[in-house]
């Protein structure tokens, strides 16, 4: 079994992905660690783990562990991942990696050197409803794809939640304007050119709170709005000449929606639905995961490598904010 530890006691960690580890085929949680060493043996003991340390070092430093999985805040994305890198752990880190495309190249040649595996917590990748529409774009299901619709929106106005303090990475593009971008690039395997977007910023957090976002992908167009104080929706459309695909709850499947993708015909008088009951898309990313490390060549996770391109989008929309008119990619 592959030895998990766990960098952090954060949220996304307690209530997501240690479940989904707890639950996998092919994984333990082996240790817990965080600079409040009292909450590091209360989430270990949760867990059934028989490791909490003090700090991250000393985790790292730990033989018991395999790899490690960071849900830190995103301005400690990468410099973590680094060191659990060259501690010779394998890394399973949250979203957003970086905060600018460039940033990601040190940790590339890290991971080579070292010759572990280090993967974005991109889990929707992963989703079997994100597969479909893959499937379904490829195989001509809407014909000739025109237009991408998408939104992510939720509210939260808490000072002190990490999503609304700049110096630790918070706004809504780098916490979910990250989505329509990779599932978009993910089920059509093409890379946007050029990008125009309006953004709109919090007075007293800096953050960015409301983004309109328009991306040229050369045959098709991707539109798309998000927010972080408006109410919570979730959507994702791809339109073709011949139907249209429509993902009710694209990016937390369960929970804003039932999995669930509808195919329309062109007369939009006939629909396919596909459900896809019981997927878990954090548990479907830690066993990919655990069996990319075991030199699994038919696991592939989302590669570093496809982290800078999709953070490049996102660099190029911060950009264009900035100015009226089209920012290149």
């Amino acid at each position: 079994m592959f030895r998990w530890g766990i960098l952090s006691t954060a949220k996304i960690g307690r209530d997501h992905v240690l479940p989904a580890i707890a639950d996998s085929s092919n994984g333990v949680i082996t240790a817990i660690a965080s600079r409040d060493a009292a909450k590091a043996r209360a989430l270990a003991d949760r867990f059934s783990a028989p490791h909490a340390f003090g700090s991250y070092e000393e985790l790292l430093a730990s033989d018991t562990v395999d790899g490690v999985y960071i849900p830190l805040p995103t301005s400690q994305h990468l410099e973590w991942a680094a060191k659990a890198a060259e501690a010779g752990k394998h890394v399973l880190v949250e979203k957003p990696l970086a905060l600018k495309a460039e940033d990601i190249a040190p940790l590339i040649e890290i991971r080579d050197r070292n010759k572990v595996v280090v993967a974005e917590a991109f889990m929707v990748t992963y989703h079997p409803q994100w597969l479909k529409v893959r499937e379904l774009i490829a195989s001509g299901a809407i014909g000739k794809l025109r237009h991408v619709q998408g939104a992510f929106s939720y509210y939260n106005v808490d000072p002190n939640n990490m999503r609304n303090q700049l110096d630790l990475g918070g706004g809504a593009l780098p916490d979910i304007g990250v989505y329509p971008t990779v599932t978009t690039r993910f089920s059509t395997g093409k890379e946007p050119v050029r990008v125009q977007a309006s953004i709109e910023r919090d007075p007293k957090f800096g953050t960015d709170i409301y983004s309109s976002v328009r991306a040229d992908f050369g045959d098709f167009e991707l539109s798309f709005y998000l927010s972080t104080q408006l109410a919570n929706r979730q959507l994702m459309v791809f339109h073709g000449d011949k139907g249209f695909i429509e993902i009710h709850s694209p990016f937390n499947a369960g929970l804003y929606d039932h999995h669930r993708v509808e195919l329309h015909n062109a007369g939009h008088n006939e629909a396919t639905v596909f459900r896809f009951p019981g997927a878990q898309q954090y548990r479907l990313q830690v066993e990919t995961f655990v069996r990319a490390t075991q030199g699994s060549g038919k696991d592939h996770v989302f590669s570093l490598e496809q982290s800078v391109l999709n953070q490049k989008v996102i660099d190029a929309i911060f950009r264009a904010g900035d100015h009226d008119g089209w920012e290149k990619v």
